[in-house]
């Protein structure tokens, strides 16, 4: 059963937006691994800053179902796409890795470029997966996060996920 990751972002009501979407991950995944909740500024426009992390879970549900159920759920928390790419958005789930798959195709792309373009995805990976190797490049995600040099420092969120959800599963 592969390991899935899953980067959550938010910067409308993030707060609420991050909290529904662990709950929705955990009812429909079980117990989740989650990184602590860092904040950052937007990439490539302007707006309020994003809180983001990581959720790690196990699943032998098929690739293609997980990325159509990480879509219904940011579409539940009122994410809307239009034709700007980089805009504010209520929910944000990008599907990171999917166990050690490598697949570029058309809509899917693991695993995710983001992971060594953000700090914002690279530091939350590292903090719950430190050992793990980039399924491309052979590297462990914490050798990637300390030859990272991030654009702005990051800064950790006291957002508790659990006390708000019920703890079903393992938080870092």
């Amino acid at each position: 059963m592969p390991r899935i990751f899953v980067g959550i972002g938010s910067n409308i009501e993030p707060e609420k937006n991050i909290r529904g979407a662990v709950r929705t991950l955990r009812a429909a995944y079980g117990a989740l691994t989650l990184s602590r909740v860092y904040e950052s500024a937007p990439q490539g426009f302007s707006g309020d800053n994003f809180y983001n992390l990581v959720a790690a879970f196990d699943s032998a549900e098929p690739v293609e179902a997980v990325k159509a159920r990480l879509a219904a759920i940011e579409s539940a928390h009122g994410r809307t796409r239009g034709d700007r790419r980089l805009a504010s958005r209520t929910l944000d789930l990008d599907l990171l890795l999917y166990g050690d798959a490598v697949i570029h195709r058309a809509g899917l792309d693991l695993p995710r470029a983001d992971i060594r373009e953000y700090a914002f995805v690279l530091a939350p990976l590292a903090e719950i997966a430190p050992d793990l190797r980039h399924p491309e490049s052979g590297g462990s995600y914490k050798e990637m996060w300390e030859k990272f040099q991030p654009s702005e420092p990051l800064r950790t969120v006291a957002l508790d996920l659990e006390t708000d959800v019920g703890s079903t599963g393992e938080t870092r």
